[in-house]
C-alpha cells in the first residue's frame, strides 16, 4: 500500500451567515484517501463540494470538524505549501506581464533558486508551446495560451503534489492530449495529482481512481476500471469478419447463450482524427501565430534540483 498524501476523515463544511445562523452545508462528512503516486479524481456537479473540499486541502477554508491531512502537515502549514502546485479553476495573471515575465514572478515566489530559475522558465515555456509567445503581454493571450501559462506555474518549483482544477478548460484537442500526456509523464515521475474535471471522458482515461461527490457526500469511490465495469458483459475486439462469417459466428454465441448487444465497425476517436489532421498540417509547414504543439516535461520535474 502507497503511503498517503492526502487523508480526510468525517469532514465536514458548514457555511455560515452574520448571526451564525448555517446558511449551506458544503461537505457532509466525506472520507477520501489519495495515496503517493496515484492520479485521482474528484467528480462531481456544480455545488456538489469539489471547490470546497480543494479549498479546505490548501487551507483556504477551515473545516467545521473532521481530520485533514496533506503530505503528513495540516492544510495551509508553509511547509505543506512549498510541496504543493495548483491550477485554479480560472486562472488571473497580470495582463500587463509577458507570459516569460509572470513565469520568473512566479519562481520568485516559489523561492525557485537564482542559478535555475531561467532555465526552467525556458523548459517550461517550450513544454507548453509558448517560447514564440513568450514576449507577449498575457492581456493578449487567448484562453487557451493563458490555461498553458497556468499549467506552467503550476509545475515551476517541482512540487510533490499537483492539484489541477479543470485543467483543460479552455484548451483546444491538442492542448487537451498535450495536458492528459503531461499528467501521466508526472504520475510516472512520482507525482501525485488531483484533478477535477467535468470532461468525464478525459477524467476516465487518465485517473487511476476517481471519487464522486453529490450533495457534499462521497456517492460512490473506488478504481476507474472496477466501478466502470459491466459485470455481466464483456468486450472483445476482433478482426473485421466477412457477413457470412458474421452469421456463423452469432449463431454459434446464441447457441451458448450469450446475448450479442451490437456489433460494429472499429472507429478513431475524433480528438484522434482531430490530431492527425492538424500533425499533417504541420509536417506541410503550416504555421500558426497562437501556441506552438509544445513538448515533454523538464527534466527538473521529479529530478534532484533544490527549489530553495
Amino acid at each position: 500500500m502507497s503511503e498517503s498524501v492526502i487523508e480526510v476523515e468525517g469532514l465536514w463544511k458548514i457555511f455560515r451567515d452574520f448571526w451564525l445562523r448555517p446558511r449551506v452545508r458544503a461537505l457532509k462528512g466525506i472520507d477520501l484517501t489519495v495515496r503517493q503516486g496515484e492520479i485521482f479524481g474528484l467528480l462531481g456537479p456544480n455545488g456538489s463540494g469539489k471547490s470546497t473540499t480543494i479549498q479546505i486541502l490548501l487551507g483556504l477554508q477551515f473545516p467545521s470538524r473532521g481530520k485533514v491531512s496533506v503530505l503528513g502537515k495540516a492544510p495551509g502549514s508553509t511547509d505543506c505549501k512549498r510541496r504543493i502546485g495548483y491550477l485554479p479553476e480560472d486562472s488571473v495573471f497580470y495582463p500587463f506581464l509577458t507570459g516569460r515575465e509572470m513565469l520568473h514572478l512566479c519562481a520568485r515566489l516559489s523561492q525557485v533558486e537564482n542559478r535555475c530559475r531561467e532555465e526552467r522558465v525556458e523548459q517550461l515555456l517550450e513544454m507548453v508551446g509558448l517560447k514564440a509567445a513568450a514576449d507577449r503581454e498575457i492581456g493578449d493571450y487567448s484562453k487557451g495560451m493563458q490555461r498553458r501559462i497556468g499549467v506552467a506555474q503550476a509545475l515551476i518549483h517541482d512540487p510533490d503534489l499537483i492539484i489541477l482544477d479543470e485543467p483543460t478548460n479552455g484548451l483546444d484537442p491538442i492542448g487537451v492530449r498535450q495536458v492528459k500526456d503531461w499528467i501521466q509523464s508526472l504520475k510516472e515521475r512520482g507525482k501525485t495529482i488531483l484533478i477535477t474535471s467535468h470532461l468525464l471522458a478525459d477524467v476516465e482515461e487518465v485517473c487511476d481512481r476517481v471519487s464522486i461527490l453529490y450533495g457534499g457526500k462521497v456517492q460512490d469511490e473506488g478504481a476507474v476500471k472496477e466501478i466502470l465495469e459491466f459485470d455481466d458483459r464483456a468486450q472483445w475486439i476482433t478482426s473485421k469478419p466477412e457477413a457470412e462469417d458474421q452469421k456463423e459466428i452469432d449463431q454459434f454465441l446464441e447457441g451458448k447463450g450469450v446475448e450479442v448487444y451490437s456489433v460494429d465497425s472499429s472507429r478513431m476517436s475524433l480528438e484522434d482524427k482531430f490530431l492527425e489532421a492538424v500533425e499533417a498540417a504541420r509536417n506541410e509547414g503550416e504555421e500558426t501565430e497562437g501556441a506552438e504543439y509544445g513538448g515533454r516535461l523538464p527534466e527538473f520535474l521529479g529530478g534532484d534540483e533544490s527549489t530553495g
